[in-house]
């Protein structure tokens, strides 16, 4: 089972094998879709702790991320399919689009893993390039003759499954674990895509921003800083207190280059604890670098500044020397051909007031 999407104008398809299987959308989420899928502004609205598990089983057990053995065991058939085999991929159908036109981009859902990588994984015949640790999913990236392997754990010391990407850096599978529910095999099924769609777009001037977006007047600006700045608090704020306003991410929108040389952000399907999962797109007005401070100020950066603080906000493979050749000039033409400011500021309405005042002042 296949379906496509298109993602700031890139195309992807994903697909599920036996027994896996796209979760239908009930009539309310159908709804909601259709009006994400045109663009609409529904607001802000967090993402329930139970989008993904709400499988139709009342038992408290099959939310967890991972199961011990023995409940493994204790699960009957039909609990044990659902735990696994059913993924709730709402925040991708904005994106839906037909099935005609070329493929840019594919993954594949699949349980069986095959015999080569079984045997790489039990011998050690692949080598660790990379380990992220510090922030979930925790993840190992490898390398074999010509595949990139991601291990990737929901917690430290069970291994949740594996990704590999292909050589051609624009397709690869994802093999998850027995002991994974849904759940978790959608968190790492996002972090699979993220890579492979910042490895396949990466040529193309083409950026996944760990910033929040809010478009006014036609045009947005996105905020972005160290986790636990306030980037989705300062866009609410911006709601708030800005009449005509609209978010159109909330963590990793997509910045694009266009062949005339102009900047356009996409809202995507990854957008953290929000869903807003917005089928929009709008000119960069500014990028705005905030600062947790007593008092607001901002103030405009630029050369080198610039630059290192847009990309530091890139959501990259940075130790991939190849992806980071391709997005350096990307980060240095938006560093360049976009107003980029640093906000000291307070979670207030004179923090929003400042920063719209600066921003708009721009055009």
């Amino acid at each position: 089972m296949t379906k496509h999407y298109i993602i700031a104008g890139h195309r992807l398809s994903i697909t599920l094998e036996e027994p896996w299987t796209f979760k239908p959308l009930s009539s309310e989420q159908t709804t909601l879709v259709e009006k994400l899928h045109r663009g609409e502004d529904v607001g802000i609205i967090p993402v329930p702790a139970d989008k993904v598990q709400d499988l139709g089983v009342n038992s408290e057990k099959m939310g967890k991320q991972s199961m011990t053995r023995e409940e493994w065991d204790g699960l009957s058939s039909e609990e044990r399919f659902l735990y696994r085999h059913t993924l709730d991929l709402l925040q991708y159908a904005p994106f839906e689009t037909g099935s005609d036109g070329e493929e840019f981009m594919s993954i594949t859902v699949s349980s069986e893993e095959p015999g080569w990588l079984k045997e790489v994984e039990e011998k050690g015949l692949w080598t660790r390039v990379v380990a992220v640790d510090e922030i979930l999913p925790f993840y190992y990236g490898y390398r074999y003759k010509d595949r990139t392997i991601y291990e990737f754990f929901p917690s430290e010391g069970f291994s949740a499954g594996l990704f590999v990407l292909n050589e051609d850096q624009r397709s690869g599978t994802y093999y998850p674990r027995q002991r994974a529910g849904s759940k978790t095999t959608l968190m790492q099924l996002n972090t699979s895509l993220m890579i492979l769609y910042t490895f396949a777009t990466a040529p193309l001037g083409t950026v996944l921003l760990h910033a929040s977006v809010t478009r006014y007047e036609g045009k947005a600006a996105l905020f972005f800083g160290i986790s636990g700045t306030g980037k989705s608090t300062h866009s609410r704020l911006w709601l708030q207190y800005v009449p005509g306003c609209d978010v159109m991410n909330d963590d990793n929108p997509v910045i694009r280059i266009q062949e005339d040389g102009s900047i356009k952000v996409y809202g995507s399907p990854w957008s953290g604890k929000t869903l807003c999962y917005r089928n929009v797109e709008a000119p960069v007005r500014a990028l705005v670098r905030l600062e947790q401070s007593p008092v607001n100020e901002i103030s405009r950066i630029n050369g080198l500044e610039a630059y290192a603080s847009v990309i530091a906000a890139v959501s990259t493979i940075r130790w991939n020397s190849s992806v980071m050749d391709r997005i350096i000039p990307t980060v240095e033409k938006l560093a360049l051909g976009v107003p980029c400011f640093n906000l000291r500021c307070r979670p207030d309405e004179e923090a929003v007031m400042v920063c719209k005042g600066a921003v708009t002042a721009t055009l």
